[in-house]
């Protein structure tokens, strides 16, 4: 069982806000969504270019928790043996032992995503949906603290493996870290002028507090209007014009859960339109598969949602 945290959900989430972004230079609204996605017990998908500090931010906020960290560099000839573990034969206890695989752990990187098969990219459905995954007909459960960090390039796709619509619904947020102003360029040239900042970091808050973190976010009050216009808006995405696959109903979830989140953030005990609105294209936007047509015609996921916030009625 779980010791309660003797902190506030939003003392919590403002001491991960700070030390996060005392590493993590010029990306404020980036950390606020991934905060929210982790408060709210989802995965995030970090589609960014190389050099950006995906494996950065992962390894700052297990720091800041003081939880286990561990990364897969997915390649082509990766197995998913090598995601899970396997049971090997023990010559001395005369029976089979099981190595655990690197997805045991609190915090898990996996580094580009779609660089490996989808054999091997399926092994972490499981384990992202469920919390536990099988090996040789055995379920193992995972730490009750599990988070998926994955990360794909957005514009090299040579040798890669496109993300099939069931492992892009596991994600609850696609993120994008981008490239900071000029400004907080240079200030990541002073901070790692001599050592990473990362080095001296210390932890912020405990696993406990996590975990009551996310029990928090769940008990949050949300309207049964703003319930309903969280749905309509994941709804409305399934018969857009152009879109060939709308969001899931796992949508409507996160949408709702993250949305809590951010009400956390606020330090409010209440959901507003504005928190939902804002979530909206991180949760809904990779889950919409376009037409071809509209494809070509300069469309993206974004902007259909975009369109269905301008056309979706507010709840008053």
């Amino acid at each position: 069982m779980s010791i309660p945290s003797e902190l506030s959900a939003h003392e919590i989430l403002s001491r991960l806000t700070a030390n996060i972004s005392s590493i993590i230079r010029g990306q404020e609204k980036t950390i606020r969504h991934l905060l929210a996605g982790f408060s709210a017990g989802g995965h995030i998908l970090l589609e960014d270019f190389p050099g950006t500090g995906k494996t950065t931010l992962a390894k700052t906020l297990a720091l800041s928790i003081n939880a286990t960290f561990k990364r897969i560099q997915f390649t082509p000839d990766l197995l998913p043996s090598d995601v899970v573990g396997l049971s090997i034969f023990d010559q001395k206890a005369v029976g089979f032992k099981l190595h655990k695989g690197p997805i045991f752990t609190n915090i898990l990187l996996v580094d580009e995503i779609n660089r490996t098969s989808p054999r091997t990219q399926s092994a972490l459905l499981e384990a992202m949906a469920e919390r536990q995954v099988s090996i040789d007909g055995t379920l193992h459960p995972l730490d009750e603290l599990f988070f998926v960090i994955a990360t794909q390039n957005p514009v090299e796709t040579h040798g890669t493996y496109p993300l099939p619509e069931a492992q892009m619904d596991r994600f609850a947020l696609q993120l994008s870290l981008g490239y900071i102003p000029e400004d907080e360029e240079v200030r990541i040239l002073q901070d790692q002028q001599i050592v990473h900042p990362i080095h001296s970091l210390t932890a912020c808050v405990d696993i406990a507090d996590v975990l009551a973190l996310q029990r928090q976010v769940r008990a949050v009050h949300i309207d049964q209007d703003l319930q309903h216009y969280a749905v309509q808006l994941v709804r409305a995405s399934r018969n857009r014009t152009g879109v060939a696959m709308g969001a899931s109903p796992r949508a409507s979830l996160m949408l709702v859960q993250t949305a809590k989140a951010i009400t956390l953030l606020e330090n409010r005990t209440y959901v507003t339109p504005e928190d939902i609105q804002e979530m909206a294209v991180p949760v809904m936007a990779h889950r919409i598969i376009l037409e071809s047509q509209a494809k070509f015609s300069g469309r993206t996921q974004r902007h259909i949602v975009e369109e269905i916030l301008a056309s979706t009625e507010v709840p008053h």
